[in-house]
């Protein structure tokens, strides 16, 4: 029997995020312990008379293949996996885990190995470009599991409360809902799509980035659930200044704290964290990771709690966030690389603003515009 909770986040998933077509071509990948929800989506996409695709992963091999593989099997990536992203229409990543803290004993010189091999950037590059081509299309769905609920400091009862609300599933009219988000957020978009020059102040940050001519997007629930954000791509060189996060980076279930970014002319040229910092460069040693490939606001105001879950905490209104490494080609972005990184920072703060062409848009949490 499946839930009437699972019932709704498929439909949302299936009908209207990847809006799933009769006859395409439907991957559904995440780990095992999403039976529920791997059954709830499955059954939706055969409704719609398409033919999906079930890859579960197994809890545990993750940190097996590290623990025990050679350098030539961390790099390595399946033919069946380039399949999935070449050839297929749309691609539902349910997003669970067991254990958070997994990789935390791991090297991280491995995971940077893993992560930045020539093969994940290549795939990260065809994913990109057929999205925004729109020959893929996809979406990341939560599965509510203790793992979750534990980073968050909830009760797994009170975090299924909480994606409910993030995601509107407790709204009779969930895809209603979310239309009406797209069409608010497309007046916002409409008034960034202008601006030239953005700049941001707040807790030891000063920081200038050039968006002239690049595309502002709209998430409205389409490719994230939860969503509710806006983001484009700075010109990568013209990134300058200083920067510091306030929310941990979390990498592969390790936590980066209190990061601080340094930028030249796009590059970072300083990068200090008071825990894993060794982490953190190992991360922006990758191939296109010292560039930012995005530059987004949160919106999602019914995302109240940091709950070390990015997939919900990049949505959260009053922050904004910048990604390390690859850029969405969709924004104009040019730059490549086999990791996309995104960092948090609270901009309702007091003092916090964002200038853009020598105009306050955005103060303490709050659009002026």
């Amino acid at each position: 029997m499946i839930s009437d909770f699972y019932e709704k986040l498929a439909k949302l998933a299936v009908n209207y995020a990847v809006d799933v077509k009769k006859g395409q071509r439907v991957a559904v990948v995440g780990p095992t312990l999403a039976k529920e929800l791997f059954q709830a989506i499955y059954v939706e996409v055969i409704k719609v008379g398409a033919h999906p695709t079930l890859v579960p992963d197994i809890e545990g091999t993750q940190e097996l293949l590290y623990k025990y593989g050679s350098e030539e099997q961390l790099e390595y990536v399946d033919t069946i996996q380039k399949m999935v992203i070449n050839e297929f229409d749309c691609l539902i990543s349910i997003f669970a885990d067991y254990n958070q803290k997994k990789l935390s004993l791991v090297d991280p010189k491995k995971v940077a190995k893993s992560r930045g091999s020539p093969g994940r950037r290549e795939m990260m590059g065809i994913y990109m470009e057929r999205y925004a081509k729109g020959e893929l299309n996809w979406v990341i769905v939560p599965f509510p599991c203790n793992a979750f609920a534990q980073e968050a400091n909830m009760d797994l009862f009170s975090y299924f409360d909480f994606v409910k609300t993030a995601l509107l599933l407790d709204k009779d009219d969930p895809v209603k809902e979310w239309k009406e988000i797209e069409k608010k957020q497309d007046k916002l978009v409409e008034i960034l799509d202008k601006v030239e020059k953005i700049q941001v102040l707040g807790q030891d940050t000063d920081l200038t980035v050039s968006v002239k001519g690049r595309k502002w997007i709209n998430c409205c629930g389409h490719n994230n659930l939860p969503d509710g954000e806006v983001y484009t791509s700075p010109l990568e060189d013209s990134v300058n200044g200083h920067i510091r996060f306030t929310y941990p980076g979390i990498y592969s279930g390790r936590e980066v704290e209190n990061i601080y970014l340094e930028f030249k002319d796009g590059i970072v040229t300083k990068a200090t964290a008071d825990k894993a910092e060794d982490l953190l460069h190992e991360l922006i040693a990758i191939e296109g990771a010292k560039i930012l490939g995005e530059f987004a606001f949160g919106t999602n105001y019914g995302v109240t709690d940091f709950t070390k879950n990015m997939l919900f905490d990049e949505k959260m209104g009053g922050t904004m966030h910048c990604a390390l490494g690859a850029g969405p080609p969709d924004t104009g972005s040019t730059n490549k690389s086999a990791i996309h990184w995104d960092i948090l920072k609270d901009m309702s703060l007091p003092g916090s603003k964002v200038i853009a062409d020598g105009k306050i848009i955005y103060e303490e949490g709050k659009w002026k515009i």
